[in-house]
C-alpha cells in the first residue's frame, strides 16, 4: 500500500519530498496503527543529525567560490597547464572541474559556475557546441566524486559510515575518471585534428608547475615537520598557510591559494585537526578570506545574496533527506526492505551480481529521482543485502554516488542536463544527444570502481 500511495503520487506529478511524506501519512491514516503526529517526529528526527551540519556550510563554501571570481582563476590555471595540448579547451575543461570539484562538493555548481566560462570558450575557439556541452556535462559529475561531496555527507549520515573516510575514498577514483576524460578528448582532438587553443609559453607552464608542485610540497613538509621534527601542529599549520600567503603575493600566483581547499580539508580530517563537519566550516572561512581580503572580490551585498541562495538550497535539501528519512523508516517497518532483501538474497549469493544488478537499478532510479533523495530511499534498501554479500559500505557509498551522478545527465529529471541547456543555448534534445557520447569513459569508470573495490579502499585504509 505505501508503494502504491508513493507511485500514484510521483504519477500525479507531485515533488519526491512531498510524494514520500504524503504516502507515508496517507499509510498511517489508512491502516490506523499510529498516530499521524509520527510523521512529523519521523522527519525531525531524520534531520537532527550532527554529519548534517556540513551540508549548509559545504553549499556556502560552493557558493562563495563561484561569487568570488575563483571560477575565472581556475580556468585561467588550468588553460596555462594544459591549454596548449590538442584540443587544448577539452583538457582545461576536465581539470578546471578536477579543480573545482574541490571546493563546491555539487555537479550542478560545477555545471553552472565554471561551465558557464568553458561553453562560452569553447565556442568562441570554434569548438562545436555540442562537444563543449558534452564534456561540460561529463567533467561535472567529478564535483560530487573529489572530495568535499554532499552526497557522500548524506550517505554518511544514512549509512552511519566515516564522512572523512568516503572523502578518501574519492580521490583516486575521480582521479582515474579525469584522465579517462582527458583521453577522450585526445581522441576526438586527433580524430578531428584539433590543434592547442593557446600559444606555447614555457614561463606560464612553468609557472603553473611550481602552483602544483606547491600544493603537492605544501602537505610534505607539514607531516614532515610535525610527524618527523615534532613540531607543535597547530603552529605548525599556521605558519605554513602564512608561507603560502607570502608565496602567492611574491609569485602572484593564479590560483594556488583556491586549489589548496581540498588539500586543507583532508589534511585537516585525516590529521584529527577537525571533523567533516567542522572541515565544512574552515572550507567557508577559507573562502571569505580569500573573497574579502586577499582577493577582494567579494563585497557585503555579494555575500547576503549567496547566503540567502545557500538557505534557499539548504532547505530543499534538508526537507527532501526529512521526507525520506520517514519514508525509509516506514518501508523498513512495513517489511518492505526485508522482502527485497530476501528476493535479492534468493536470487543470487554472489556479490558480483548483486553489484550489477545494484548499478543497473540505481542507474535507472537516478533518471527519475534527485540525488539525495535517491540515496535517503536506497541506503536502506540496498546496503544491507551490499553488507551481508560481504561488499565494504565505504566502496558501495562510492559506487552509488555516481550512478547517480551518471543519472544527472540523463532525461527526464536530469538536472545537470537543464542547466547546460540553458548556458549553452541548445535544446534538451540536441543537449541529450550531445552527452551520449560521454557516457562511454564514464560507464568504463564505474565498472572499474565496481570490481576494483581496492582502488576505492586503498587511502582510507591508509589513515582509517
Amino acid at each position: 500500500m505505501l508503494k502504491i500511495f508513493f507511485l500514484v503520487f510521483m504519477a500525479g506529478g507531485i515533488p519526491v519530498a512531498i510524494a514520500m511524506a504524503g504516502a507515508s501519512l496517507a499509510y498511517i491514516l489508512m491502516s490506523g496503527g499510529l498516530p499521524p503526529f509520527v510523521v512529523i517526529h519521523r522527519m525531525v528526527s531524520g534531520i537532527d543529525s550532527f554529519p548534517l551540519l556540513a551540508v549548509p556550510f559545504f553549499i556556502l563554501a560552493g557558493n562563495l567560490m563561484n561569487n568570488a571570481g575563483i571560477t575565472t582563476r581556475i580556468y585561467n590555471f588550468a588553460l596555462a597547464l594544459v591549454g596548449w595540448l590538442k584540443g587544448g579547451l577539452g583538457h582545461v575543461n576536465v581539470l578546471g572541474s578536477v579543480i573545482f570539484a574541490g571546493m563546491s562538493g555539487t555537479a550542478i555548481a560545477d555545471a553552472a559556475g565554471l561551465g558557464t566560462i568553458e561553453i562560452k570558450a569553447m565556442q568562441e575557439h570554434g569548438y562545436e557546441t555540442e562537444f563543449a556541452v558534452g564534456v561540460t556535462a561529463a567533467s561535472a559529475t567529478l564535483g560530487p566524486i573529489i572530495p568535499p561531496s554532499l552526497p557522500f555527507v548524506i550517505y554518511g549520515m544514512m549509512a552511519n559510515v566515516s564522512v572523512g573516510a568516503l572523502f578518501l575514498a574519492g580521490i583516486l577514483p575521480g582521479a582515474m575518471m579525469a584522465i579517462l576524460m582527458m583521453l577522450t578528448v585526445a581522441y576526438y582532438a586527433h580524430k578531428n585534428k584539433w590543434g592547442g587553443d593557446v600559444k606555447f609559453s614555457s614561463t606560464r607552464l612553468f609557472k603553473a608547475l611550481s602552483e602544483l608542485a606547491v600544493v603537492i610540497g605544501w602537505p610534505l613538509l607539514m607531516w614532515l615537520l610535525i610527524s618527523q621534527l615534532g613540531t607543535p601542529p597547530q603552529l605548525t599549520v599556521f605558519g605554513g598557510l602564512a608561507a603560502l600567503f607570502v608565496l602567492d603575493r611574491i609569485f602572484r600566483f593564479e590560483a594556488l591559494l583556491p586549489i589548496m581547499t581540498p588539500v586543507l580539508l583532508i589534511g585537516g580530517m585525516t590529521t584529527g585537526l577537525f571533523t567533516p563537519t567542522e572541515g565544512a566550516i574552515a572550507a567557508c572561512v577559507w573562502a571569505m578570506i580569500l573573497g574579502f581580503a586577499w582577493y577582494r572580490t567579494l563585497s557585503w551585498k555579494m555575500f547576503v545574496k549567496v547566503c540567502l541562495d545557500t538557505i534557499e538550497t539548504t532547505s530543499t535539501v534538508l526537507f527532501i533527506v526529512a521526507a525520506a528519512s520517514i519514508f525509509g523508516w516506514m518501508l523498513t517497518a512495513t517489511g518492505v526492505t526485508a522482502e527485497i532483501a530476501s528476493w535479492v538474497l534468493g536470487f543470487t549469493d554472489q556479490a558480483w551480481v548483486f553489484l550489477l544488478l545494484a548499478n543497473l537499478l540505481m542507474l535507472f532510479v537516478g533518471c527519475f529521482l534527485e540525488p539525495t533523495a535517491a540515496i535517503t530511499i536506497l541506503v536502506p534498501i540496498l546496503l544491507p543485502i551490499a553488507t551481508h554479500l560481504g561488499v565494504d559500505p565505504i566502496h558501495f557509498g562510492l559506487v552509488m554516488v555516481l550512478n547517480l551522478m551518471i543519472g544527472l545527465l540523463h532525461p527526464p529529471m536530469g538536472m545537470v542536463l537543464f542547466v547546460l541547456a540553458r548556458v549553452a543555448g541548445l535544446s534538451f534534445e540536441r543537449t541529450t544527444m550531445a552527452i551520449l557520447p560521454w557516457l562511454v569513459p564514464l560507464l568504463v569508470s564505474l565498472a572499474i570502481i565496481t570490481y576494483m573495490p581496492s582502488l576505492v579502499l586503498w587511502l582510507p585504509k591508509m589513515f582509517f
